[in-house]
């Protein structure tokens, strides 16, 4: 049985609009955030992931074409990702990995910062599961990927709040 997932809506940070200190950029760097409530007494978590990738809201590029119709997802073929290709991740790896990505070592500034607190890290501390997209073959990319120059996808599922994110942290 399928359950649907009901999504919510779709913030984006980019850091393009937020100031950064002298000599450092913000390397085109963003973060997509999809939010979708999850359906009543919701299935276990790798029903939950198998019906986010069968989600039209999951066939995004996040090349700025939007929803595609054809079966793509980042920079792979979306068919070629299953419920196994996700692995389990704490909160501290999961937050890590946005941090250690979005600052590359350089403070943010302080309003990035707080944006990311509250769009980020917060429901990355919410989340009763946390899930990161693992290793795909090469064969994996579609016929225009790779397109960015570093991709992190986090799957948060917050069964308390209802919800389930799918978290998009890139650059290109």
């Amino acid at each position: 049985m399928r359950h649907a997932l009901t999504h919510w809506d779709s913030p984006f940070v980019n850091f393009r609009d937020f100031a950064f200190p002298d000599g450092w950029g913000h390397g085109f760097r963003w973060v997509h955030i999809k939010r979708f409530h999850l359906p009543p007494a919701s299935p276990v978590d790798q029903d939950l992931l198998a019906t986010l990738i069968a989600h039209p809201e999951f066939r995004d590029t996040y090349d700025g074409a939007g929803v595609w119709l054809e079966p793509r997802h980042g920079q792979w073929w979306s068919d070629r990702i299953t419920p196994g290709t996700y692995t389990a991740v704490d909160e501290a790896d999961a937050a890590a990995t946005i941090h250690t990505w979005a600052t590359s070592g350089v403070p943010l500034p302080p309003d990035l910062d707080a944006k990311l607190q509250e769009a980020v890290y917060v429901p990355i501390h919410q989340a009763t599961s946390r899930y990161t997209l693992g290793s795909l073959p090469e064969d994996a990319h579609h016929d225009y990927g790779p397109i960015h120059n570093e991709f992190h996808e986090l799957v948060l599922i917050d069964r308390r709040l209802g919800t389930l994110t799918l978290l998009v942290a890139a650059d290109d």
